[in-house]
């Protein structure tokens, strides 16, 4: 790990200011930052320490929940009110990581997480999000883990998260704080396909910081479901979030979304029109099922995963139907 310089700001606009320094880096929990300096494969040269800033709050209301960028992952999943009305994002947060890295980790930083493809944090091998030109091995190399929906020739790793693809079915709103002051960006477009940039992975500007999501309302019949090689600490292979909006046997309204598949949190549109409109029975949800992943792209060792999703989207599908 190289040196580096770390800054105690005392507020959001004194941070902002604070990572205008050339090649600054914000820093919370620490919990992914950490280790990836340990690996020089970041290697920043001054830290902005967040932790003294007042933006641990998690707000909820009626039909609406706001969570400081700040807030522990383990303090949401465990929040009443995030278990009553928005229960995918609680099962999301408790299918993450381990208890100890839920107790550090915050709302903000696990959006940042960056991609577990082992190319990427090992320096003996190019990489494109590391180095833009160097290669991308992960194409006919080792690629079981990544991903069959968003990639390019560039780079097939997978976002690595289990929340974001819960708030993508809660269509949940990022709030940025820069130097241009507060905007907020859909969490569907907060994060980037790879394309020929990989390295860029988030819209967030030079000296940006998240500092809350907020999510517009409940989703009481919602569902997060995690398919990973063992039961703890590991990453999906796939997984599902879904919402469902039942009305007299109809379904009104579906929200449905996958992880472990994409080079972001991937929103299956094609299985939410199949369900909307439709009698919530086993026939609509296995025809919409049927359908996720369309247009998948499976490298030379991931061909099982659009099974698996379909599977997967199914379960999930059948558990909040019930």
């Amino acid at each position: 790990m190289q040196a580096f310089t770390l800054v105690h700001p005392s507020d959001a606009k004194a941070a902002v200011v604070a990572a205008s320094h050339s090649n600054a880096k914000y820093i919370a929990g620490g919990t992914d930052l950490l280790q990836l300096a340990k690996d020089n494969i970041e290697t920043p040269d001054h830290l902005v320490d967040l932790e003294a800033l007042n933006l641990s709050r998690i707000e909820a209301g009626p039909g609406r929940l706001r969570l400081e960028a700040l807030a522990r992952m383990s303090d949401v999943a465990a929040h009443p009110a995030v278990v009553k009305s928005w229960p995918v994002l609680s099962q999301a947060l408790l299918a993450s990581a381990s208890p100890q890295i839920r107790n550090m980790g915050t709302m903000g930083g696990n959006l940042l997480q960056r991609t577990r493809c082992g190319y990427f944090r090992d320096t003996g091998f190019n990489c494109n999000k590391r180095n833009p030109g160097s290669g991308c091995p992960a194409i006919n190399g080792e690629n079981r883990n990544l991903a069959i929906l968003g990639g390019s020739d560039q780079c097939i790793a997978t976002y690595p998260g289990d929340m974001a693809v819960a708030l993508l079915v809660l269509d949940a709103q990022v709030e940025l704080s820069g130097h241009a002051g507060v905007r907020t960006v859909p969490i569907g477009d907060f994060h980037r396909l790879p394309g020929d940039t990989p390295h860029i992975e988030t819209e967030l500007q030079p000296g940006e910081m998240i500092t809350a999501i907020r999510i517009p309302a409940t989703a009481e019949r919602s569902a997060y479901l995690k398919v990973r090689d063992r039961s703890s600490f590991a990453f999906a292979l796939v997984s599902a979030a879904v919402a469902l909006d039942i009305q007299g046997g109809v379904i009104r309204s579906a929200r449905v979304a996958a992880g472990g598949v994409g080079t972001k949190p991937w929103r299956l549109p094609e299985v939410e029109a199949a369900l909307t409109g439709k009698p919530a029975n086993a026939d609509t949800l296995k025809a919409a099922a049927d359908r996720a992943g369309e247009g998948a792209h499976p490298a030379s060792m991931n061909a099982f995963k659009p099974l698996l999703l379909r599977r997967t989207v199914l379960r999930a599908l059948q558990t909040v139907s019930v």
